[in-house]
């Protein structure tokens, strides 16, 4: 440090005269092995600026405010971090609890320290409905800053770390939730970013504060393991060392123990008690390079015989938040199994320091840009999330999805290397891909192999995505999808879809309503049409026709308004000539499943508010007294040319006999039929009696179908089912 920051120091009064404190001269000594003195007097200048914002306001602790951005700054130092995050590490909290405007901290501090201010101030100023809506914002802003800046998550978790350690002054219910969010939130966020020293201890403080009985429990239990594994681990740790010398490896060898919260989260995940959790202890070992990685791993494998399929390389194949290491699992002394992890040195760094380790070094460590650039994949994931989903709520549940990746590794065609939670789908591989080829794909290939989309994915799978430039997502993929990103980007595109399919109808629909009164929409004046559309606080004809079209606004009451007639005692929607189907409206159009409408069947359209229109065959016995609402029904008749493919369901006798199911289901096919669905329900020692769910293009193709089930020997009885 220069001569004068010293004098600078000694003239500043210390909040405290307690010599445990960490003070500002503790940060700023701790400052001078990595920063430049000019650097150091910017963060003195801030604690100046920070201490006067702060002046008066204490902690519940009692004590002064100022000592919390300090002690934030000092994790910072700790994580060698730069010297405008260490600024903005001071003043993180001076937007929020002070007078202190964004425009006087860019004035003092410039542009860049206010963005990061402001990045970790909290939503203080907006109002919500709950406080779940309040703290899913706080969480999409918060995830937004990162993406423009990543530090802005690294002085947000130091802010947390620091609140976790004096959480033991709030109320037992804030403590939970408090305690709660950090391992819901915080704590992944930190795993994703490679940062397991920050991931372990709020993990470890969460744990306490949120469980304390089963932490105490626990934290007995490992102690007591401990002990017992006390001799067994050194004579383990000193043969290590011993082969390691000999085949003339330098080696740093360590155990490592387990934190609380892993073990008990896998207690939890396996439904085993401790006593079966095997991996408790591990053994570290730390050498030179990736060669030698691969030499210690041999030279262990040598010295105690490896359990089959527990190996696992992480540096050919790092994580995805930039983890590498090599892993495997041995059969130690008397069998008991001892976890192994080998690294380089550079690798143990970014291990414990993730993305942080970017800033600790220099420019030319491919290690920590590992992890650097797996994080940016990952905040352009979120920011993507970001653009396609609606509430705040959504958002934050997208995104705590991606924060517990249990990886698969998978490769693209050109053998490029597609990390993904386990559970993962063609689906999110595609989406992983790219949005376009998630919102067109139709099948994959795994392995060169037809897989359905459905399929879960293998780590080593070569996976092939095949597209069409017409296909759209299906709805029934948000049941088996798994990442965030594939789920936002399902709901958007449908999203959209839905609203365009809802004007299409809803147009169709006005404009039949208007004919019955003489009238187009064309003719509509521009004045009128903007009358009705602030009488019904709608912004735009587009937003009515999607109202018209879901079903939240009756056809014949806007064709009223429009034309200015008052609105009848009785309105028909389903007066005048009927609406054509065809089966290719799309999400907006619906057939009910309780009477299987299909083309041919006299049909009548039900409204269903948010849904469209629900088509049914006018005996449907569901209808009940929906059938003489008039307001709620539209006369339909089918298409000359119905362009798709119906379902209907089709009950069927046969014969208890092997081979019986087999023929129907050819019968079926050789139709030019799919089978979607068959129930089972066996009447009697002779005869089954079974419902078949099918698809036909019509009542003549249905009928057809029925001909040639009856003509089976083994067939008793064939009819459609009634509705």
């Amino acid at each position: 440090m220069n001569s004068a920051l010293p004098t600078l120091v000694g003239a500043a009064t210390e909040p405290s005269t307690d010599s445990t404190r960490f003070l500002i001269s503790d940060l700023c000594a701790e400052l001078e092995s990595y920063l430049a003195p000019e650097q150091i007097n910017e963060v003195y200048r801030a604690y100046l600026f920070g201490a006067e914002a702060h002046e008066g306001q204490t902690r519940k602790t009692g004590e002064p405010y100022i000592y919390h951005p300090l002690a934030v700054a000092r994790t910072m130092g700790e994580m060698r971090m730069d010297h405008r995050a260490i600024v903005a590490a001071i003043l993180h909290d001076v937007m929020e609890d002070t007078r202190t405007s964004k425009e006087r901290i860019r004035a003092e501090f410039g542009a860049e320290v206010a963005d990061l201010v402001d990045g970790v101030s909290k939503l203080t100023h907006l109002q919500f409905q709950t406080k779940a809506e309040a703290q899913a914002e706080n969480f999409r802003k918060m995830m937004l800053a990162i993406t423009r800046d990543i530090r802005v998550i690294l002085v947000k978790l130091a802010d947390r770390l620091h609140n976790m350690r004096t959480l033991g002054v709030m109320r037992p219910d804030k403590r939970r939730r408090i305690a709660r969010e950090t391992l819901e939130i915080y704590a992944p966020i930190a795993q994703r970013l490679g940062m397991n020293r920050m991931r372990r201890e709020l993990e470890q403080l969460g744990f306490a504060a949120l469980y304390p009985r089963r932490f105490a429990v626990l934290d007995a239990s490992v102690r007591q393991a401990r002990g017992h594994r006390r001799e067994p681990m050194q004579k383990i740790e000193a043969a290590i060392t011993h082969r390691m010398e000999a085949a003339g490896i330098e080696a740093r060898i360590s155990g490592r123990e387990k934190g609380l919260y892993s073990i008990y989260r896998k207690m939890l995940d396996k439904r085993q008690p401790f006593k079966k959790i095997v991996d408790v202890f591990a053994v570290r070992i730390v050498v030179a390079d990736v060669d030698t990685c691969y030499r210690a791993l041999g030279v262990v494998h040598n010295l105690y015989k490896p359990v089959p399929g527990r190996f696992k390389d992480y540096i050919a194949i790092p994580k995805s938040n930039g983890y590498q290491s090599l892993h495997t699992v041995l059969f130690g002394p008397h069998g008991s199994p001892i976890e192994i992890q080998i690294r380089s040195a550079e690798m143990d760094r970014v291990a414990e320091s993730g993305i942080a380790a970017h800033w600790q070094y220099k420019a030319g460590d491919d290690h920590a840009m590992t992890a650097q650039s797996r994080a940016r994949e990952w905040l352009k994931d979120v920011l993507e999330i970001q653009n396609s989903v609606g509430s705040s709520i959504e958002f934050l549940e997208n995104v705590k999805v991606d924060l517990f990746p249990d990886e698969v590794y998978t490769f693209t065609p050109m053998g490029e290397i597609m990390v993904l939670p386990r559970g993962a789908t063609p689906v999110d591989f595609a989406y992983a891909v790219h949005s376009d080829v998630g919102n067109h794909c139709v099948t994959a290939r795994i392995d060169r192999q037809l897989a359905p989309l459905s399929a879960r994915l293998q780590s080593g799978q070569t996976v092939e995505i095949v597209t069409a430039p017409g296909a759209r997502p299906n709805p029934a993929w948000l049941s088996f999808v798994v990442t965030g990103k594939a789920r936002s980007g399902i709901r958007h595109c449908l999203k959209s879809l839905q609203s365009d399919e809802a004007a299409a109808l809803g147009r169709r629909l006005i404009e039949k309503a208007l004919a019955t009164l003489g009238q187009g929409l064309g003719q509509i004046s521009p004045v009128r049409m903007d009358q009705v559309l602030d009488a019904m606080k709608i912004p735009d004809i587009d937003s009515l026709l999607v109202e018209i079209g879901l079903g939240n606004r009756m056809a014949a009451l806007v064709a009223r308004q429009l034309v200015g007639q008052e609105p009848a005692q009785e309105v028909c929607e389903g007066s005048g000539s009927a609406l054509a189907v065809k089966g290719t409206e799309g999400l907006v159009v619906n057939y009910g499943r309780c009477c299987f409408p299909i083309p041919g069947d006299p049909v009548i359209g039900i409204l269903s508010a948010g849904r469209g229109l629900v088509v049914h065959r006018e005996a449907c016995r569901n209808l009940g007294e929906l059938r003489e609402r008039s307001d709620k029904t539209v006369s339909l008749e089918w298409s000359n040319e119905p362009g798709a493919e119906f379902a209907v369901s089709v009950r069927a006798e046969t014969a208890n006999r092997r081979g019986a199911l087999a023929e129907m289901a050819a019968v079926i096919a050789d139709h030019g039929s799919n089978i979607e669905h068959i129930s089972f329900n066996e009447r009697d020692g002779h005869s089954t009696a079974m419902t078949f769910t099918i698809t036909v293009r019509d009542r003549r193709h249905l009928a057809q179908v029925i001909r040639s089930l009856r003509r089976l020997n083994d067939v008793l009885r064939v009819q459609r089912s009634r509705g």
